[in-house]
């Protein structure tokens, strides 16, 4: 074999195992990233996220740590970029001709790629004979993000390694060890308070199997070494308590333990631990659409290529488990809750400042996170929500002067809320609350968790209602966000008063208390104004009747009652369900990310899985690329949603749209005794996923569900429930009784 051959075979073998295993649940390239938002790929332990690049000749890490926000209690402020960190190889190199296997003494057979089966990034590449493999994960275990840089011939990795900080600070280096720390100037943003300042630190170490490491000049250099390990922590003094004006321990001791530690722990003892467990959460649930899998098609080539007349399944299936992976990635127990962009932010000044944007982006991060069985990775959110009530109450009780408390549209790390007040905001935080104790039964969570948050946004809408002429209740001067007249009996804030006395009535009596609180909420809730159908037919947006047929606006707030809530139903409520699905044909398809993908829940709850499926190849199409220069939504090459720009929301409400797609539920009222839950099996499935599988999906009443089908029908179905329970399981056009 002559000897260029046998380099090309080598490379070859060299690189199959990285490409050849589970191809369904990787994104993968043929070049490196150029480009953050577009290109570069997301790892996340809940507490810090980086952005992979995979360069050749200069690799970049860009990275964030979840509590670096400005802000205060009156101010949303923004989340802020921490820095970089860049590996500098002294050999020049570059990639000319991705993928090729051509060698001109260039790169030959590159790959970059994520796989979320195990949450590890790795690129690997062959240059001049020698082969080089680079691996990242981020450790929720250890606290950790870790780099390793590889190759296959002794001494061949020289070069060096050097941390920036976002915010200007100097980079300290000793030993092997870089150190950036300080706090935040305390100046204002766009006028108001000065900020609360938060002390950081980020630390890199840099370990060496063979050659040598040393510092100079701020940086670490390393020379003829076999392997290299980066070793990234970081944080800052917040504590998630008002009481201690947010402050706690100061970050050093904690970043310095968390790297030696790791150190000590050693590289294969931290990718396994890793590996089990982001697995053990990842793994709860595994879906099979059948239909075409273009795997071994580049990721951002398999996008560009979804329009085709016959659809790459396979592509929706790798967005529907990269939801899972970015939802693992970007909110984990014990930490802060998914923002704008999850935990990936490479601004000081970031579009919507990259907040918890209450009316409807925050709520849709967490739709997915019950039904795709991902109930832990909920907890980041309902500790913030009651860790900021306090804030709220008194900025409410300021602007309002009455009983519990509300949001304006943008807020952040501290309880600080800016723009508009969306009043119907606060019911919509706590269904979430609600719908964790519906998909688990933790009553101790119910009861001091969500009720006693439920029940101060209740005594908000209490003090808000006023009586019409006829003794009909309505919210008074409400915003159906984010457009329109602020007028009573805003349909927004109608449903939304309507679902949060209806879950604190159905909570208290399964909690057995506060009868007299409960028996006032069931009459008030008896006289609200409900939904209105209109004169063309459209359920209103407001009390009065002035719905455009031609308005196409993104928000489709008078539609909560179809989903996220459960007011309108096919089943209960048929004329009203009409006039939802009359109202959202109206809006049209063509929208922003988050706002198509909240339109696939919804068409999803009214039974429409071909329009749902639609909105599927409405959204999976390439945004601000060289092919597309799309304003209207899609996804970028890396498979992050664009509204545009990147919003995270979409992939979250994609994932929540599967679900729903697949499998509806209800808890039954308290005092049912013939059964504890409703369960719909395939609700909206469209004819394009005819043949398939799913297994670990979880239904309300604690139930896990499988489900198996061919040609659009269910073949066979497991029902698992957390506690022996009946069930009423419609599947098939029929309705049967079953034990869970």
């Amino acid at each position: 074999m002559p000897a260029r051959q046998k380099y090309l075979m080598s490379a070859l073998v060299f690189l199959f195992p990285f490409c050849a295993t589970a191809e369904e649940n990787r994104l993968w390239y043929d070049k490196p990233a150029q480009n953050w938002m577009k290109e570069a790929l997301p790892i996340g332990n809940g507490q810090m996220g980086a952005m992979l690049f995979g360069g050749v000749a200069k690799d970049r890490i860009q990275f964030n740590e979840e509590s670096l926000w400005v802000g205060n209690e009156d101010d949303t402020g923004a989340y802020q970029n921490f820095g970089d960190v860049y590996i500098q190889f002294d050999e020049e190199a570059s990639v000319e001709k991705p993928g090729s296997l051509e060698d001109s003494g260039g790169v030959v057979i590159y790959r970059r790629e994520l796989d979320i089966s195990k949450a590890v990034s790795t690129v690997t590449y062959a240059k001049k004979g020698i082969k080089f493999k680079y691996d990242a994960f981020a450790s929720y275990p250890a606290k950790v993000l870790v780099f390793r840089y590889s190759a296959d011939k002794a001494g061949a990795l020289s070069g060096i390694v050097s941390l920036v900080d976002a915010h200007g600070a100097g980079t300290a280096a000793s030993g092997k060890t870089l150190t950036i720390s300080g706090a935040f100037p305390a100046y204002k943003y766009d006028g108001g308070k000065e900020w609360l300042p938060l002390n950081r630190e980020a630390r890199v170490r840099v370990l060496n199997q063979g050659g040598k490491v040393e510092a100079a000049n701020g940086k670490i250099s390393f020379s003829k070494a076999d392997s290299i390990t980066v070793l990234l922590a970081a944080g800052t003094d917040f504590q998630q308590a008002r009481s201690r004006n947010w402050r706690g321990q100061m970050p050093h001791d904690i970043v310095t333990a968390r790297l030696d530690s790791a150190e000590k722990y050693g590289y294969e003892k931290l990718l396994k631990e890793h590996i089990e467990d982001y697995s053990l959460v990842f793994n709860r649930v595994k879906l099979d659409l059948g239909g075409k899998k273009m795997a071994d098609v580049a990721t951002d080539k398999r996008l560009l290529q979804y329009q085709a007349e016959s659809p790459d399944i396979g592509l929706e299936e790798l967005i529907f488990n990269y939801g899972r992976y970015l939802l693992i990635s970007s909110s984990r127990e014990g930490g802060l809750p998914a923002n704008l962009q999850g935990k990936w932010n490479h601004s000081n000044n970031p579009p919507w400042r990259c907040d918890y944007h209450t009316d409807v982006n925050v709520e849709m991060n967490y739709w997915p996170s019950h039904p795709a069985n991902l109930s832990d990775c909920f907890m980041p959110f309902s500790a913030w929500l009651n860790s900021v009530r306090a804030v709220r109450t008194d900025a409410t009780k300021k602007a309002f002067n009455i009983r519990g408390w509300a949001f304006r549209g943008e807020s952040g790390l501290f309880g600080g809320s800016t723009w508009e007040w969306v009043p119907g905001a606060n019911a919509w935080l706590v269904q979430l609350l609600w719908q964790h104790y519906e998909f688990t039964g933790d009553k101790e969570y119910l009861k001091t968790q969500a009720y006693p948050a439920m029940k101060e946004v209740c005594e908000f809408w209490i003090d808000r209602l006023k009586p019409l002429p006829d003794g009909t209740l309505v919210a008074t001067d409400g915003f159906s966000p984010e457009q329109g007249p602020k007028e009573d009996g805003v349909s927004f804030d109608q449903q939304q008063c309507w679902d949060v006395f209806n879950n604190t009535i159905e909570a208290a009596g399964i909690l057995g208390i506060d009868k007299e609180f409960r028996d006032e909420l069931i009459a008030k809730k008896a006289k609200l104004l409900g939904p209105k159908i209109g004169t063309w037919g459209q359920l209103q947006e407001w009390m009065v009747d002035r719905d455009s047929p031609n308005n196409k606006h993104r928000h489709l707030s008078h539609l909560v009652a179809v989903y996220p809530g459960r007011q309108i139903t096919p089943e209960t409520t048929p004329d009203l369900a009409k006039a939802a699905a009359v109202s959202l044909t109206a809006r049209g398809d063509d929208s922003t990310g988050w706002s198509t993908a909240w339109k696939i829940n919804l068409w999803a709850r009214l039974r429409d899985g071909e329009h749902a499926h639609r909105l599927f190849r409405y959204l999976i199409r390439p945004c601000g690329g060289e092919q597309m220069a799309n304003e209207g939504g899609g996804m970028y090459g890396n498979l992050f949603d664009a509204c545009p720009p990147f919003q995270i929301d979409g992939n979250f409400g994609f994932l929540a749209g599967v679900c729903e797609m697949l499998m509806q539920s209800r808890l039954a009222p308290p005092d049912n005794k013939d059964f504890q839950a409703e369960i719909f099996l395939l609700p909206a499935m469209p004819a394009v996923w005819s043949d398939g599988s799913v297994k670990g999906l979880r239904a309300r009443g604690g139930i896990t569900v499988d489900i198996e089908w061919k040609k659009g029908r269910v073949t066979d179905y497991r029902l698992k429930g957390d506690k022996k329970c009946k069930v009423k399981v419609h599947v098939n056009g029929e309705t049967k009784m079953e034990s869970a």
